[in-house]
């Protein structure tokens, strides 16, 4: 017979538990799959999503009322040593909320657990078509070495400005001349110095990025083109 109690529960409520932290954690999942830009997921991270719910509800069911088995749950987990940091504070979100959906079902809060889950999947969607939908900006290193002159920058700042949501100058380096052709033009007369300049940009999206690398290699003054986006395939 199914028993309502978290102390000594019966074979059904666990299994109702169970089911619905599961239940609840895929639609914590889902939401992240369509809140996420297209770029590469971590795959483990997604499974930790669904199955850490079923843990803190298998814990808590097993805890129930006891002071006892709290504490010695509590030190059991002590020896655990959790070395994967989660520097996207989003995804630390979600991993809190599967979190709680698992703490939830696992004390018979099925009311908490589902208005919980669904607000915090609306919320998510509602911000991701937003203003504030920061998540799917394309972070990334733009190098350029141009010869021409400082005051004609004015020129690619203004395409940054039309295919970057935000820039910025991060470095500003001149190099020598060294190669032969440049001798020669310095014993002729006055030539432009080479600058190497480093932008951190972020872009609207990826088709973006590919047209503003087509505009600047029609520029003339400009010799070397390098643009690294910034991956986070060892952080979540």
């Amino acid at each position: 017979m199914s028993q309502n109690s978290s102390e000594a529960p019966g074979f059904l409520s666990i299994l109702l538990s169970v089911l619905s932290s599961l239940f609840l954690s895929f639609l914590i999942v889902v939401t992240y799959e369509i809140t996420t830009p297209d770029r590469p997921r971590s795959v483990p991270f997604l499974q930790s999503l669904a199955l850490i719910s079923i843990v803190a509800a298998t814990v808590m069911q097993a805890i129930g009322d006891s002071l006892a088995r709290g504490l010695g749950m509590l030190g059991a987990l002590a020896i655990i040593r959790f070395r994967t940091r989660l520097n996207n504070p989003r995804n630390m979100t979600f991993m809190f909320a599967s979190l709680a959906v698992g703490i939830s079902c696992g004390v018979f809060g099925f009311t908490i657990a589902f208005v919980g889950t669904v607000v915090f999947c609306l919320t998510a969607i509602l911000l991701h078509f937003s203003r504030f939908a920061g998540a799917g900006d394309f972070r990334a290193t733009l190098r350029v070495l141009t010869t021409a002159a400082p005051a004609d920058d004015k020129q690619l700042e203004a395409l940054l400005q039309e295919y970057c949501r935000h820039w910025w100058v991060n470095q500003i380096q001149v190099t020598p001349f060294t190669s032969k052709s440049d001798e020669n033009r310095k014993g002729t007369g006055p030539a432009p110095s080479r600058r190497e300049i480093t932008y951190a940009v972020v872009f609207r999206d990826q088709a973006n990025a590919n047209r503003l690398m087509e505009v600047l290699d029609e520029m003339e003054q400009i010799e070397n083109i390098r643009l690294r986006f910034e991956t986070t395939s060892n952080e979540l």
